[in-house]
C-alpha cells in the first residue's frame, strides 16, 4: 500500500501520463542540494591552456547512510568540468593513480588520433599522458570518460566521466546563460544499482549484456534525490545522457514547454519549444527554462510512447517493455522567491550549413548487428571479445585491435549509411569529430537534431545516413573507433577502426 507521501507524489506526474517506480522516487527528505562539479578553466603557460587530470579511487555518499567505492578525476566520483575556448592550444595531463589501465576520450571533440583517447592511447597504472591539441570547433558541450578495451561500461560505471564545455566567439555574444553554477547548469544523468552495502552492482547476467546494464536508482552529477534552487528567471541546463545504455525522455513534470538550443556537436539555428526531448547513451543537449512563475517542479524522464522508434521489436521488445514503460524523477527545482531578470532568447543561434549541400566523394555502408540467445565467451579471450564474444558485430566483424577496418581520405566528405539489423536500438557514435543527418529511411530527421552531432539514434530495423567531412588530421596509423555506445555492446565487439590518411 502507498504512503500518503508518496501517492501524492505519483499523483503529481499522472497529468503527464507517467507511471513512477516508487522505488526511485525522491525518498528521504530532505533532498540534496545539486552537485555542481567543479570548473576547471585551466592555466595559460607558454600560451598553452594547461588543465591537470588525476583519476584515483574515492568513497562517495550516494544513499543515506551508506558509503560506495568509486572512480573519479580530481575526486571521488566523476570530475571536473572542463571549459575549453575555440582555437586556442591546450595541454590535458593525465595522472592515473588507479591499480588499472585507463584511457580518456574526448567525446565530440575535433582532435587528432593520437590525442582522441581511444583504446590505443592506454594509460597503466600510476602511468601518464599528455593528450595535446588545438581547439578547433564550434561551440558545444561534449564530454570526456574512460574508452579502456573491454572495460569501458565497467570504468564509466564507477566514475570515469566529466562534462566538457566548449566555447567560441559567437556562443560568447549571444546573450544566453552562462553564468556556471548559477544560470549554466551541468546535469550528468546516470541510472545505477547498489547493494544493500551501498556498493555498486554491476553486469550480473546475460541479459544486462544483451541490453546494456540498466539501474534502478538516479543520479544527477553524482547526487541522490537532488534539488536546485534557480535565482534566475530562466536556467541553461546542458543535459549529458551518461548512462551505460538507458534512454530518457527529459520534460518537465507539470508539461511545461521549454526550448531546446543545441544537441551534441553545436547549437540549432535557432531556439526550438518543445516539451519533451529524448537522449540516448552518449547524447548531449542544451535545454533553456524558464522560472518566472515561482513555482515548483520536477524534471522527470517520461515513458516512451507506444510508438517510438526506441522500442525494440519482437522477443526483445518484450523483454525490455518494462524498461521502455519506466519513468523517473530526476531534478527536484524550487525556485527562489525573488529572480533575477534575463534577456529573450535569441531568434536566431547559428548558421548551420544545409547537410544535402555538401559535395560527396564516397557512400560506406555500416551494419549492425547482435546475435539473440545466451552469448558465448567470456573475459579475458584476447583482443576480440568481451563477455559477448563475437554476438555484436558490425559489418560481420566484432571488434579486433589487430585490424583498421576502414581507410579513409583526408579532406574528403562521406556519407555512412549506418543499418541496424538487431531488433533494439543503438546509439551510433563516431570519433574525429562531428556529422550532420541527411535522413532516417529517407525521411527528413527532426528538428532538434537538425544540427551537427556525434552520436545518432538507430532504431531497430532502420537506415540512418549521415554526412561527414574529414579534414585537419591525418594519421595512418592510429586509428579513430566507431561504435555503439550502449557501453556493454562496445565493450563486447560492436565497435570498428578508421584511419583518416
Amino acid at each position: 500500500m502507498l504512503k500518503r507521501r508518496q501517492f501524492l507524489q505519483v499523483s503529481a506526474v499522472a497529468a503527464v501520463g507517467a507511471l513512477y517506480p516508487i522505488s526511485l522516487l525522491g525518498q528521504g527528505r530532505p533532498r540534496n542540494p545539486l552537485r555542481i562539479p567543479d570548473l576547471l578553466d585551466g592555466e595559460r603557460l607558454d600560451g598553452i591552456r594547461q588543465y591537470a587530470l588525476e583519476a584515483g579511487q574515492g568513497r562517495s555518499r550516494f544513499l543515506p547512510g551508506l558509503e560506495t567505492p568509486t572512480l573519479g578525476f580530481n575526486g571521488s566520483y566523476l570530475g571536473p568540468t572542463l571549459r575549453l575556448r575555440n582555437d586556442e592550444e591546450v595541454r590535458i595531463g593525465v595522472h592515473n593513480r588507479l591499480d588499472e589501465t585507463i584511457t580518456v576520450h574526448w567525446h565530440g571533440l575535433h582532435l587528432p588520433a593520437i590525442a582522441d583517447g581511444g583504446p590505443h592511447q592506454e594509460i597503466t597504472a600510476d602511468g601518464r599522458w599528455d593528450a595535446r591539441f588545438r581547439v578547433n570547433q564550434n561551440a558545444s558541450t561534449c564530454w570526456y570518460h574512460s574508452h579502456q578495451i573491454h572495460k569501458t561500461g565497467e570504468q564509466v560505471y564507477r566514475g570515469l566521466a566529466g562534462m566538457i564545455l566548449l566555447e567560441d566567439a559567437q556562443s560568447r555574444a549571444l546573450e544566453l546563460p552562462d553564468e556556471y553554477g548559477v544560470d549554466d547548469i551541468p546535469l550528468i544523468i546516470q541510472d545505477r544499482r547498489f547493494h544493500s552495502d551501498g556498493s555498486l552492482r554491476y553486469v550480473e547476467n546475460q541479459r544486462d549484456i544483451m541490453m546494456g546494464h540498466h539501474g534502478d536508482t538516479m543520479l544527477v552529477n553524482g547526487t541522490f534525490d537532488p534539488v536546485f534552487v534557480p535565482v534566475t528567471r530562466r536556467v541553461r541546463f546542458r543535459v549529458l545522457n551518461a548512462s551505460n545504455a538507458r534512454n530518457y525522455r527529459i520534460a518537465f513534470s507539470d508539461g511545461r514547454r521549454f526550448h531546446q538550443l543545441a544537441c551534441d556537436g553545436g547549437f540549432l539555428a535557432e531556439p526550438l519549444a518543445v516539451t519533451d526531448v529524448t537522449l540516448a547513451a552518449g547524447e548531449r543537449c542544451e535545454i533553456v527554462a524558464e522560472f518566472s512563475d515561482g513555482a515548483p517542479v520536477d524534471l522527470v524522464s517520461l515513458p516512451l510512447p507506444d510508438d517510438s522508434p526506441l522500442r525494440s521489436r519482437g522477443m526483445m521488445g518484450g523483454m525490455m517493455g518494462a524498461i521502455a514503460n519506466q519513468g523517473f524523477h530526476l531534478l527536484a527545482i524550487e525556485p527562489q522567491s525573488q529572480l533575477t531578470a534575463t534577456p529573450e532568447l535569441p531568434p536566431v543561434l547559428a548558421s548551420v550549413p544545409d547537410p544535402a549541400s555538401f559535395a560527396v566523394d564516397r557512400v560506406r555502408r555500416f551494419e549492425l548487428d547482435m546475435r539473440m540467445g545466451m552469448m558465448g565467451g567470456g573475459r579475458g579471450r584476447g583482443r576480440r571479445g568481451g563477455m559477448g564474444g563475437d554476438r555484436f558485430s558490425i559489418n560481420g566483424r566484432s571488434m579486433d585491435m589487430g585490424i583498421i577496418n576502414e581507410r579513409v581520405p583526408l579532406d574528403s566528405t562521406e556519407i555512412w549509411e549506418i543499418h541496424n539489423n538487431s531488433p533494439m536500438m543503438h546509439p551510433f557514435h563516431i570519433h574525429h569529430g562531428q556529422f550532420r543527418i541527411l535522413d532516417r529511411d529517407g525521411r527528413a530527421p527532426g528538428p532538434h537534431e537538425r544540427a551537427f552531432k556525434d552520436t545518432v539514434i538507430v532504431a531497430g530495423g532502420e537506415t540512418v545516413r549521415v554526412v561527414m567531412r574529414f579534414e585537419n588530421y591525418a594519421d595512418p596509423v592510429t586509428p579513430y573507433m566507431y561504435h555503439c555506445h550502449i557501453l556493454e555492446h562496445e565493450d563486447n565487439g560492436m565497435m570498428g577502426q578508421f584511419v583518416v590518411e
